[in-house]
């Protein structure tokens, strides 16, 4: 296989089930924010976090790709079989949350991004992914797309927030809490 077909070379690309659209369609801005999602995940299990999180991380890319293989596929031509997200993917995020949140201080201020180079990057891992979620809600109003999708990116930045504030908690690294000038 070819890397470069040059069938782009004129800004159009093609979705799964052939469709030609622009590069710059809401479908190819979604999932090609998920693809820089996932890398940001992949720059996060570099920094050496531990195993049990490197191995949830790692469920997230495959995840990720998922969602990346549903968004890049024509709903109305696609008869390729393409793997689902569950249900039970959501609720493995939301019970990864429940479980570092307990070992966690109360929130009490907004957190400004930063501590050390792993809590930064699950920061900018959470701004890619409410970007991603945004550009999917934006696209699931003229196209059809999973409501799981959305519910999985929604708790996938909450999940990301909640790792970096346990990452530094975990190495005692004082949060940066944001407290405005009134």
């Amino acid at each position: 296989m070819k890397i470069y077909t040059k069938t782009g070379d004129k800004g159009i690309t093609s979705l799964i089930g052939g469709t030609r659209i622009p590069k710059h369609h809401i479908r190819i801005e979604s999932y090609g924010t998920v693809d820089e999602l996932n890398s940001y995940i992949g720059l996060i299990i570099d920094q050496g976090v531990d195993s049990p999180v490197k191995d949830i991380l790692k469920q997230i890319q495959d995840r990720l790709f998922t969602i990346g293989s549903s968004l890049a596929s024509d709903p109305d031509k696609s008869k390729m079989t393409i793997p689902d997200l569950w249900t039970e993917d959501i609720q493995l995020l939301e019970d990864e949350i429940d479980l570092m949140n307990e070992s966690l201080p109360e929130l009490k201020h907004f957190i400004l991004p930063g501590g050390n180079n792993v809590i930064s990057f699950c920061h900018i891992a959470r701004c890619v992914c409410r970007r991603a979620e945004r550009l999917v809600v934006q696209l699931a109003e003229e196209s059809y797309v999973d409501e799981k999708v959305i519910m999985y990116l929604n708790r996938l930045s909450d999940y990301l927030f909640v790792l970096g504030r346990k990452i530094g908690n975990d190495h005692q690294i004082p949060e940066n809490k944001w407290l405005p000038r009134l």
